[in-house]
């Protein structure tokens, strides 16, 4: 029990953040004539996010395959480079592995990576429960939103930014808890001026790419650093 008790705390603000914007997901699924299998199926199985909310978009407005596909592409690519950086910290996770690599949100994503692991708990297991704790408070804000939309007219114009008001929580969370701001000024910096060069429609992959280049090319730098520090 002490092990659940550590990480609830750790995943506290995760929990905060995602039974608020899985609300608003059950409700603007409801409100566009979407009921509770709907809801329950898509935070089980997709858990994307502001995938999901653009999902809602892609229903209603009868999108092709391949228009979801590029869509799915252009949100979730930096997932690919979620998954790349995690290949090492996952490779001996055994049966868990499949599910750590699925559950892997921004938000989670943020916890397992700093290898912050408390003491006494195995860290497979720890990152288990981890990706398991968020995705059930997903799951459970959106059943919530659902329900809630049944019985209480919303205005679900809005709704969608919360997602991006998370980003930005967990962000100066991170900021805030980590010395070293190279990564979160290098994702900024790079990121607006991708933003400039190939307009809001197309900047997310060249920007994603160019990180993570700038990254990879930098850690030897920053490995370099700690050692002359120590």
């Amino acid at each position: 029990m002490q092990w659940i008790k550590i990480v609830l705390k750790k995943t506290f603000p995760v929990m905060t953040g995602y039974l608020v914007l899985g609300i608003g997901f059950g409700i603007v699924m409801e409100n566009n004539g979407y009921d509770l299998p709907w809801v329950i199926a898509m935070s089980v199985f997709i858990y994307a996010g502001s995938m999901q909310y653009l999902g809602v978009s892609l229903l209603t407005g009868g999108a092709s395959i391949i228009q979801t596909a590029i869509a799915t592409l252009m949100v979730n690519a930096r997932h690919l480079f979620y998954g790349i950086s995690m290949v090492d910290k996952y490779s001996d996770a055994g049966k868990a592995k499949p599910y750590l690599i699925f559950a892997l949100t921004d938000e989670t994503y943020s916890l397992v990576c700093t290898g912050d692991v408390p003491e006494g708990i195995d860290s497979h297991k720890y990152n288990l429960l981890v990706s398991l704790f968020d995705h059930c408070y997903w799951v459970l804000g959106s059943i919530m939103g659902c329900l809630l939309g049944t019985v209480l007219p919303f205005d679900t114009t809005g709704i969608d930014f919360s997602m991006t008001a998370l980003f930005v929580t967990v962000f100066v969370q991170q900021w805030m808890d980590n010395k070293k701001h190279f990564p979160a000024i290098t994702g900024v910096a790079v990121t607006a001026i991708c933003l400039m060069i190939f307009g809001a429609d197309n900047f997310l992959i060249p920007s994603m790419v160019l990180i993570t280049v700038i990254l990879s090319l930098g850690r030897k730098f920053l490995e370099k650093g700690e050692k002359a520090d120590a």
